[in-house]
């Protein structure tokens, strides 16, 4: 997508629903079409579900909005088929620099050892996130169908189905789903049809965003400054996206005027401070507040919350994007498996557990983004104090640099301990069950070079996997695919799963692990226990 057309409408959609006056059926209705919605329509799409997406813009995003993407969801995007072409696009980085006025304190890498096969991180604006995650929507026509220029007005739901009342430019009409999944962001429509509220801390510290385009030498990592002298008393942050764009984040006082901040001419002057004469063009400017707040439940009756519109943090840790797509990754393997098996009752208890996983993944992310927001701006003197004096630390002292706090980087929750985990299983070295699958290389018969992650069953399979060098295969449920590995060239499976089984959920998550062979007894009650007995034979 060149960057000139990057906001081109698409075409507003007439549905035929107007012109018969009759509501259509499908299995899954997705409000919004940014990056959570469309990777949720994909996700259930490669599991063989209709559904139906709901957009009331005709374009992508505007702005570059969420742009830091990190290892986990590149490995989520990778199973749905568009990771390539974001990290191709993307500006790939690793290093992050912290400052204390002009002078660096401290730097980190995230990811030190080598094996995995997407980055650490990459920048790339949502917008063309948007556009390519579109782009794949459209390799399943008879799966996902995309209507923009199309708004949610009203829903009505009992214990069988949700229907949506609908708007757009060519009339009214009305559609009905077993399921919705509210994907609208933080000022979500469904959340204020069914009058919910969010639960939480409205922080009343302002940033400042500005994208700027430019031709510079900077590096291809984050910077953040703490009371630098180009912005004295508060913290500033930098990073690099594609097309020579880059985002500036200033902190303002709580009570900065909003329209005075974004007047060009004010923010120009911001950026030249910082950029010391260097020219450069002004490509997008907003302003944000710092939330940190869930709704009490993602599930209410037939309606499914994800992303934003069930819970918002701070954009320091880049938590928010990365949440909900793996909201969505968790989600979409368990609505699938309850849509193909719609009569029985083990279903609500499956999807439950999304309401409980992904809670526990957003207090997480929040408690990170509320200390985050603690750490930069003190509130007393005595935190001020602490704050200062780990900063002077940091400069020598590698404990210190562990507290300081400019934004704890998206990592994947851990689940462990949580109902579909099986407590009882063993544990390989730093691995538990509850813990999401770690990359490694491995190689085909032909020498040629394979991801583990992308040999794990897709569609909503299981695996096992044996890391192990056994010479009796388990006894495994026909819903669990086996992965037994033999080959190591280079080591990174040993050193990583050590020899051992485990189940893999179709997130990729660690179900169960057992350090000796499991018998098809021990399998099956680990498969039950991560699938609510959905698929038990006894059912």
């Amino acid at each position: 997508m060149d960057i000139i057309d990057r906001y081109k409408a698409f075409p507003a959609y007439v549905a035929p629903e107007i012109a018969t006056g009759v509501a259509s059926n499908t299995q899954v209705i997705i409000i919004g079409a940014g990056p959570i919605g469309l990777a949720a329509a994909i996700d259930l799409a490669m599991r063989d579900i209709k559904v139906v997406v709901l957009e009331k813009e005709t374009s992508v995003s505007t702005g570059s909005r969420a742009i830091c993407w990190a290892k986990r969801t590149l490995e989520i995007f990778d199973r749905l088929g568009v990771a390539d072409k974001m990290v191709a696009k993307g500006v790939t980085w690793q290093i992050g620099r912290t400052y204390w006025g002009d002078e660096e304190i401290y730097h980190f890498d995230l990811l030190p050892e080598q094996g995995h096969k997407n980055p650490a991180f990459i920048n790339l604006q949502q917008y063309y996130v948007e556009h390519y995650l579109i782009e794949r929507c459209r390799d399943f026509p008879d799966l996902i169908d995309m209507r923009f220029g199309t708004a949610l007005t009203d829903v009505t739901q009992n214990d069988e189905n949700i229907l949506a009342h609908i708007r757009s430019d060519a009339g009214e009409y009305k559609m009905q789903a077993d399921y919705m999944l509210a994907c609208d962001g933080a000022r979500s429509t469904c959340r204020q049809l069914l009058d919910l509220d969010f639960k939480g801390v409205h922080f009343t510290e302002k940033f400042l965003i500005a994208d700027v385009k430019m031709d510079a030498p900077f590096p291809k990592e984050r910077w953040f400054w703490f009371e630098p002298t180009f912005h004295s008393g508060q913290s500033a942050l930098l990073h690099k996206q594609p097309d020579n764009i880059y985002r500036i984040d200033f902190q303002l006082p709580a009570d900065a005027d909003n329209a005075a901040e974004t007047n060009p001419e004010n923010v120009r002057a911001r950026i030249e401070k910082l950029l010391k004469g260097r020219s450069f063009e002004l490509d997008w400017v907003s302003i944000y507040q710092f939330h940190c707040r869930r709704l009490e439940n993602f599930i209410h009756q037939r309606m499914i919350f994800v992303g934003d519109s069930a819970h918002i943090v701070s954009p320091f840790g880049a938590r928010g994007g990365n949440g909900g797509i793996q909201d969505v990754d968790n989600l979409c393997w368990k609505l699938a498996l309850v849509l193909k098996n719609p009569h029985n009752p083990a279903g609500k208890d499956l999807l439950a557990s999304y309401g409980e996983e992904r809670i526990h993944g957003a207090d997480e992310n929040i408690a990170h983004s509320s200390r985050t927001t603690k750490f930069m701006s003190p509130n007393s003197e005595i935190e001020s104090l602490f704050r200062n004096n780990l900063l002077k630390l940091a400069r020598q002292l590698p404990f210190a640099r562990q507290l300081i706090n400019a934004g704890r980087l998206s990592v994947p929750c851990k689940l462990t301990g949580l109902s579909l985990q099986t407590p009882q299983s063993a544990q390989q070295g730093a691995l538990q069950a509850g813990m999401v699958c770690p990359d490694a290389p491995l190689y085909d018969e032909n020498n040629n070079k394979l991801w583990l992650l992308n040999c794990l069953a897709n569609q909503c399979g299981f695996t096992l996997l044996i890391t192990a060098k056994c010479q009796t295969v388990p006894d495994c449920p026909p819903d669990i695919a086996l992965l037994n590995l033999h080959d190591d060239q280079d080591n990174y499976i040993a050193n990583r799963y050590g020899c051992g089984y485990y189940l893999i959920r179709p997130d990729q998550y660690i179900a169960a692990i057992w350090n000796e062979l499991p018998s098809a007894a021990q399998i099956k009650q680990a498969f039950d226990t991560a699938t609510c007995n959905l698929l038990s034979e006894e059912r």
